[in-house]
C-alpha cells in the first residue's frame, strides 16, 4: 500500500543514534552513508526515511500521527523499546497487550529525538 514512509529530523546524526538501535532491535538497518544527509531503512513493500524536511524549514511533531513497525514477537518488541530508550528516544507507552489492538496483541510506545511518535507491535491474529 505503501512505497515509503519519512519522518523528519532536526538532526539526522542524533537520529541516526536512534533509529540505527531501534530499527536494529527488528532486523533493519540503514543503508546509505552520513555523508548521504538522510538515513533509509529498506524493508519489505516499504521503505523507511529520516531526513531533514525538503523546504528548508526545522521539522516538527504532527498532533495525532503514528508510524507503527512490525515485530516478530513479543521479545522483539521488549528489545526495540529499550534500544529506543538507551538511545535518546523517550516513553509513550511500556510494552504489553494493548486492548484496541486484536487478540491483545503487545505494543510499545517511543517519541524518537525530535518528539516523532513511534510504536513496534507483534499482532497476534
Amino acid at each position: 500500500m505503501f512505497t515509503h514512509a519519512f519522518l523528519g529530523s532536526n538532526d539526522v546524526e542524533r537520529s541516526r543514534k536512534f533509529y540505527d538501535a531501534v530499527m536494529g532491535a527488528l532486523g533493519y538497518a540503514n543503508v546509505v552513508p552520513p555523508e548521504a544527509g538522510n538515513l533509509v531503512y529498506p524493508g519489505p513493500g516499504c521503505t523507511f526515511i529520516v531526513g531533514k524536511p525538503l523546504d528548508g524549514q526545522g521539522a516538527t511533531v504532527g498532533n495525532g500521527g503514528t508510524l507503527g513497525f512490525a515485530a516478530k514477537s513479543d521479545e522483539e518488541v521488549t528489545a526495540w523499546y529499550e534500544a529506543g530508550l538507551a538511545n535518546g528516544g523517550t516513553c509513550d507507552g511500556q510494552p504489553g497487550p494493548r486492548e484496541r489492538a486484536p487478540n491483545n496483541s503487545v505494543g510499545a510506545y517511543l517519541r524518537d529525538p525530535d518528539g516523532n511518535k513511534i510504536c513496534a507491535f507483534h499482532m497476534q491474529h
